[in-house]
């Protein structure tokens, strides 16, 4: 039984929506280049990227209360949101340009227009929210924000959230109806569509064993084939590691400097979702509350619509898990094999420092169906158990690293870990995710092709006309992309609420 060798230009490992993402950029910069993809399951968009995996909200900092933060005087710091929403503009610009370029149809298959909203109890909560919608509607990226603490107002907005609520203490919300709900899955789906189209050859249901560097400095990447079980090597200048929570086990095989000191922690997701039409119907919007204290960013409780398939679809969640698995599909020794001798005290110190995070977890893992329903009628006061199934969502690993703040810190966002030369990069992290993919593969070509960079900015802003630039900044332009991408992927219209 013969070995297969082969030589590429480009090795992408995951067909998840960053893999989409990066091919696509990388076949419009440098179409001659050949591109070899790699994923374990049987089709794209099956992880982290699927849409019963991911909370598909499109997250621009429109409704999640954690990027905005209040400081010791007492004011809001805005600028986390700012750069979320400035990122999340530079995805819409590009899905634009491939609509136009005929590349990807159908738009409203992936895309959707949903009011984004916030919602909160308690006095100091709403004093929050008000200085929060202050901050924010000097900046032109969160044109449009509503705010009410009227009950009356809030019913037509949340009906299904105000009926049969009994507390007298104060309630407030934001709302803008320029938010939109991504189906993750189906667009990954429809970018790898694309590029095979550009014959990219793409590999499912193929496993990675190892990544070496070869004498000449390229990267010779082993690879099962799930099917035959034959082993192939691939080898190419430049690799993308792009496999959501399996993405250190793999950057750490490939041996460069900057992936030691590098822990994982996994956290699982379970969301209830409704199983009654007649609920559905009732609500219409994405609405954030603020998370509980000790908890992770990403478990913040969300009661979202979301369209699945044509169908729509209400979520409420995430309920945090705990699962030594790096992916939904991987094995319960991953967490024991990331931790080498290079990020064993890294990972120690943030176990030592992480025990409100660690009681939080086993808090929710504890947790009751009933207990769930308790949480759920905090948003949906008449919530009846018989009308909500629990669904396991997506793993998340996020990442723990040493940094100024000292050693093991765990750090809630998405990173992109490269090596010096710019041969390999993997991304690491959960939220914000997807919705900043082209963002951070944007990062990933400057960082692995600086080279090239001069020649490609000319194509980069025909794609994505505010790249290198601040739309926060320049109101003008950015109303005038806003207004352009909503028509190009159909988000001018608004669905009406059923009551």
């Amino acid at each position: 039984m013969s070995n297969i060798q082969k030589k590429t230009d480009v090795i992408l490992i995951g067909a998840g929506v960053m893999s989409a993402t990066l091919g696509s950029l990388l076949k419009e910069l440098a179409p001659k280049w050949e591109i070899t993809v790699f994923e374990k399951l049987a089709s794209a968009g099956e992880e982290s990227s699927n849409e019963w995996n991911n909370a598909g909200t499109g997250h621009a900092a429109l409704c999640e209360l954690n990027y905005t933060s209040e400081k010791p005087d007492g004011s809001i710091d805005i600028s986390k949101a700012v750069n979320i929403n400035e990122q999340f503009q530079l995805s819409r610009q590009f899905w634009s340009f491939l609509v136009n370029s005929n590349l990807i149809h159908n738009p409203q298959d992936f895309i959707k227009p949903i009011p984004h909203m916030s919602l909160v109890i308690g006095e100091k909560n709403v004093s929050f929210l008000k200085k929060r919608v202050k901050a924010l509607s000097n900046v032109s990226l969160f044109q449009g924000m509503e705010f009410s603490d009227d009950p009356n107002k809030l019913k037509e907005w949340i009906p299904l959230i105000m009926e049969g609520r009994t507390s007298n203490e104060p309630i407030a919300a934001t709302k803008v109806d320029s938010g939109t709900d991504v189906n993750f899955g189906a667009l990954t789906r429809m970018l790898f569509d694309h590029l095979k189209n550009k014959n990219v050859e793409i590999n499912y249901k193929h496993s990675i064993k190892d990544i070496k560097r070869t004498s000449d400095g390229s990267w010779e990447v082993k690879v099962h084939n799930l099917d035959n079980g034959k082993i192939e090597y691939h080898t190419a200048k430049f690799v993308f590691i792009g496999g959501g929570g399996g993405s250190l086990p793999l950057l750490q095989k490939t041996g460069i400097p900057e992936s030691k000191h590098i822990g994982g922690f996994p956290v699982s997701g379970l969301f209830m979702v409704c199983n009654n039409p007649k609920v559905v119907a009732q609500h219409h919007a994405k609405v954030y509350g603020k998370a509980k204290l000790g908890a992770p960013p990403m478990s913040v409780p969300h009661l979202d619509t979301r369209y699945i398939g044509s169908e729509k679809a209400l979520l409420f969640g995430p309920f945090a898990g705990f699962s030594p698995k790096f992916l939904k599909t991987g094995s319960n020794l991953d967490l024991i094999c990331s931790v080498k001798p290079n990020n064993l005290l890294t990972m120690l110190a943030a176990g030592a420092k992480e025990m409100a995070l660690t009681k939080y977890l086993i808090q929710q893992v504890m947790l009751s169906n009933e207990k769930r329903l308790e949480e759920l009628r905090e948003f949906i006061p008449n919530a009846k158990m018989e009308d909500w199934e629990i669904v396991v969502a997506g793993q998340r690993v996020q990442v723990i690293k040493d940094t100024e703040v000292g050693k093991g810190t765990l750090q809630f966002g998405t990173e992109v870990v490269s090596a010096a030369d710019g041969s390999v990069a993997a991304l690491l992290g959960a939220s914000p995710g997807a919705s900043t993919a082209v963002n951070v593969m944007l990062e990933v070509l400057e960082r692995c092709f600086p080279q090239h960079m001069k020649e490609w900015e000319p194509k980069i802003k025909e794609m994505i006309p505010s790249y290198g630039m601040s739309l926060a900044e320049n109101p003008d332009i950015f109303q005038e992309i806003h207004d352009s991408t909503a028509q190009t992927l159909g988000l001018g219209e608004k669905e009406p609420l059923h009551r």
